[in-house]
């Protein structure tokens, strides 16, 4: 949408539910079996990120703050609510993509981010919303027996009122954040949230976002570094001032008299320095270079990396609240986990937490993980170090099991034991490390293809969810889109369905709409089963497809509802592989179970309720209803079994 003038705001907003459907039109005209993409000329040079200076990404924003209160106000966001701009990201042909905040009667908006993006010529061509729920909340009465006391331990903050609008209808509530260390002796910064009237917990996360890594295998490098004869300290004053500090030494920063650091093994106390600091190098660069961002916040300013924490400390952390990276020694404190991939995945926990905020929990916190995990991956093949080779492994070298197994696995994630190779509806309850593999395989899949591979010496065997091939387009082509999609579209509590689509975007935008490209993002995400395969070569589109468009309320914590559906002239039984394209409006699907009532009234569990925060279910499920007669009258059948959260049945699709 175009408006004349290039500060107002256009009224149309793309919703999530208007997001999926675009993408559905988006590779409604794309061929079933992928081919392989034409060389790189196809990319439109246009889409990618600028390489802003620090002073002209300052200027963008200014520039935006300038206009909050105008931008509000054209929003129709009503008298209370003030934005606040996050970041700023300008493509190469002069298109810009602003991030807010938002507060409601002064009180931080936790989930109401919203992005606008402009032409060119600064015409607003959309808006992207965290959450399209009005607030309309009496903030002036917290009632005190339910604000949390301050928690005892250290780092712990005083309760802040808040409004909760990342799940459902926005609500007056109270943030607290629980200090101290987790379990294995990490830092942390638990946020919690409660209802201002009820007391009720509502959500939490995790602040500290954990990573493990390799540690010292890349031998010799050059390093960034400050002074002059005889005293020299670990700060790169080409990267921002990066600085590597000694975390057993009262985090002082490294020094060195003759500017020659560690022997490369962990009993000298350089040596974990030196890899987390050429790591930190690594990473600056290739943000830089592929991606134009100067910087984790692309403000030219370096972060810190701290070293030696802990007693055998076998993990990492980024911390955005004193923009820092920390590494422990590992096991004997002889293997610190401080090398390329750990240093690359750390530093991306930084870049997520500037740009989507990608929330630590649930299915957001899945996609933080794996976008960690999948610049660690782009890191290291950019880096073309012959020590540590590109690679699609996270821990390859640090052999944390003792056995020579990696920690985690791109290819097949559940090769690990425990992370998913594909979505189901409870992947949001899954520990973020291991709903990780569900976006880390895709990736693989799009930059390599299923089936077997090697790679710089490494091979792969990839799997895909319905046993169909996938081509892969390349690792620089998979990364432009993933980070197209995490800096420009992507909001705080994305769901696997939502990565979907805003890739499928980046990939039309970079590469053309039904591209070779963008058709195979569509079916890399179907081989990991979110969404379907474009097109069916061996069904013309339509045939043997029936659908009820009707609404159908569903009552909160009621009774179950159906919506019907006549089948005719089919013949014969059901397939073995009935599809089910279900979408559903719910705040909260977790509160839903579904179920598919055949015609001789033998039900089908489609899913199951739980815990699971997002909301709507749009999603094609495949049931064995071969026993069945295919003629006669299907029904979806639908209940909320919790309080608190309503929706409708939109449609829903059977596909013989």
């Amino acid at each position: 949408m175009r408006t004349s003038s290039p500060h107002s705001v256009g009224r149309r907003t793309r919703t999530t539910a208007a997001l999926v459907a675009t993408a559905a039109m988006m590779v409604a005209g794309l061929q079933a079996t992928a081919s392989a993409a034409p060389e790189s000329d196809r990319l439109d040079p246009g889409a990618l990120p600028a390489k802003t200076s620090p002073s002209e990404r300052a200027g963008l924003i200014a520039d935006a703050e300038h206009h909050e209160a105008a931008t509000a106000d054209a929003l129709g966001l009503g008298g209370k609510t003030e934005l606040k701009v996050k970041d700023v990201v300008k493509n190469r042909d002069g298109s810009t993509h602003t991030r807010y905040e938002r507060t409601y009667a002064g009180l931080p908006v936790l989930g109401g981010q919203l992005i606008v993006h402009r032409t060119p010529d600064g015409s607003v061509d959309g808006v992207d919303k965290a959450t399209t729920a009005r607030i309309q909340v009496p903030t002036t009465k917290a009632p005190a027996q339910h604000k949390p006391a301050k928690a005892k331990a250290k780092g712990s903050e005083a309760p802040r009122k808040v409004i909760w609008a990342a799940d459902g209808t926005p609500t007056l509530a109270w943030e607290r954040v629980v200090g101290g260390k987790q379990k294995d002796g990490t830092p942390n910064e638990l946020h919690v949230i409660t209802d201002a009237k009820t007391g009720e917990k509502l959500f939490e996360w995790q602040a500290v976002h954990n990573g493990t890594g390799n540690s010292m295998y890349v031998g010799e490098v050059e390093l960034g570094t400050a002074g002059s004869g005889g005293s020299f300290t670990m700060t790169d004053t080409a990267r921002g001032g990066h600085e590597t500090q000694d975390a057993d030494n009262g985090n002082q920063v490294f020094t060195d008299a003759d500017d020659a650091w560690g022997d490369g093994t962990a009993a000298d106390p350089q040596t974990a320095a030196v890899d987390a600091h050429y790591g930190a190098a690594l990473t600056w660069d290739y943000y830089k270079n592929q991606h134009g961002r100067d910087g984790i916040r692309g403000d030219g300013q370096g972060a810190t990396s701290n070293v030696h924490y802990g007693n055998a400390y076998s993990n990492a952390f980024w911390q955005d609240s004193c923009f820092c990276m920390t590494y422990g020694d590992g096991a004997g404190n002889t293997k610190p986990l401080t090398s390329i991939d750990v240093a690359a995945h750390e530093m991306t926990h930084g870049v997520t937490a500037n740009t989507a905020g990608l929330v630590y929990s649930g299915e957001s916190g899945g996609l933080n993980e794996a976008t960690s995990d999948i610049f660690a991956a782009a890191v290291e093949f950019h880096a073309n170090n012959s020590s540590d080779v590109g690679d699609y492994l996270v821990g390859e070298k640090i052999d944390i099991r003792g056995d020579g197994s990696p920690l985690r696995y791109m290819d097949e994630p559940s090769k690990d034991g425990a992370s998913l190779d594909y979505w189901y509806s409870g992947a949001g309850n899954v520990d973020v490390h291991y709903s990780s593999g569900i976006a880390n395989h895709f990736f693989y899949l799009l930059s390599e293809g299923s089936g077997q591979k090697t790679v710089n010496g490494v091979s792969y065997d990839s799997p895909t969810y319905d046993g169909e091939g996938v081509t892969g387009i390349g690792i620089g082509k998979a990364e432009q889109i993933w980070f197209k999609a995490l800096s420009e579209k992507m909001l705080p509590n994305e769901t696997f369905a939502q990565a979907r689509t805003h890739t499928l975007q980046a990939a039309g935008e970079l590469y053309g709409t039904d591209s070779p490209e963008q058709l195979a993002v569509a079916h890399a995400w179907a081989a990991v089963n979110v969404g379907d395969r474009p097109g069916d070569p061996g069904d013309p589109p339509g045939e043997g497809e029936f659908e009820n468009t009707d609404d159908v309320a569903i009552p909160d914590a009621g009774s179950a509802v159906t919506s019907p559906i006549d089948v005719s002239d089919i013949g014969g039984n059901a397939p073995s592989n009935l599809k089910v394209a279900v979408d559903i409006k719910h705040t909260y699907r977790g509160d839903l179970v579904i179920d598919l009532i055949a015609p001789d009234g033998t039900a089908y569990r489609l899913k199951n309720s739980g815990y699971d925060s997002g909301d709507n279910v749009q999603q094609t499920y495949t049931v064995n209803a071969s026993s069945e007669a295919a003629d006669g009258t299907w029904k979806l059948r639908v209940q909320d079994v919790w309080s608190y959260d309503t929706g409708y049945i939109d449609s829903w699709k059977l596909t013989f």
